[in-house]
């Protein structure tokens, strides 16, 4: 918020949810610690990007007033998500009664001898929120997390860390004794063990099957090959 002593303004910093292709809106407001009529004006660096509504207006004392910033659509992102756009707002104590129409930019300028306030506002972009990380298949709600078993039959570091911190949890909810935990934990430890080891044979038992299904194929080629050779050499002594 500033320190004049006419206007209030907050935010200081405009924030724009960056899309593309849409317009954003962010608010300013505006209020008079005065008792007296303020008029304010809002200036841009870049007033064809901006829509400012209103862009001119009187705040009455001891009151409050909306300015309503608009970003048109744009159809790239910046570098960085950094924007050098800036805003300037004016405010000037007015006569009693005086309302938007009457305001010129004379009211505004300096070398007429008017006190006129100055603050300066910056362009904040957010970045868009993150998607959700996905789902991994085969998950249900409810049930535990099972971890991957790797070419050398080594459950997966990260997926393993998820279940022991859901054991954990589970632990803690039964509220067990230490000694009841430990057993519990050990029975986990060797059914999880019993499980990798069930599934290291049976994808040992899969590249058996796969090499037994390839000698096969190799051995039926080399069978053929030879038919042909002694069709070949048969054939003239058939004629």
């Amino acid at each position: 918020m500033s320190r004049g002593d006419l206007l209030s303004i907050h935010p200081l910093e405009l924030k724009f949810p960056f899309a593309l292709r849409k317009q954003i809106s962010c608010s300013l407001q505006l209020s008079n610690k005065t008792d007296n009529y303020v008029a304010f004006k809002v200036k841009t660096t870049n007033p064809k990007k901006y829509c400012v509504r209103p862009n001119a207006g009187v705040v009455l004392p001891r009151s409050t007033s909306d300015v309503i910033v608009t970003m048109q659509a744009q159809k790239e992102a910046p570098p960085d998500m950094n924007c050098r756009d800036k805003f300037l707002l004016q405010s000037v104590k007015v006569n009693d009664g005086i309302t938007a129409k009457d305001i010129t930019s004379e009211l505004f300028n300096k070398e007429a001898g008017h006190v006129v306030e100055e603050c300066k506002l910056k362009v904040v972009y957010l970045s868009p929120p993150q998607p959700p990380s996905p789902v991994h298949e085969g998950s249900e709600e409810g049930s535990s997390p099972r971890g991957s078993v790797s070419d050398n039959g080594h459950v997966n570091a990260a997926e393993f860390s998820t279940a022991a911190k859901a054991f954990n949890e589970q632990l803690e909810a039964q509220d067990l004794s230490p000694e009841v935990n430990f057993v519990f934990f050990i029975c986990c430890v060797i059914q999880t063990r019993t499980h990798i080891m069930k599934l290291t044979e049976e994808k040992k038992s899969a590249l058996q099957q796969c090499n037994k299904i390839r000698h096969e194929l190799v051995r039926g080629i080399d069978c053929g090959l030879i038919a042909c050779r002694v069709v070949k050499f048969l054939d003239p002594l058939i004629c």
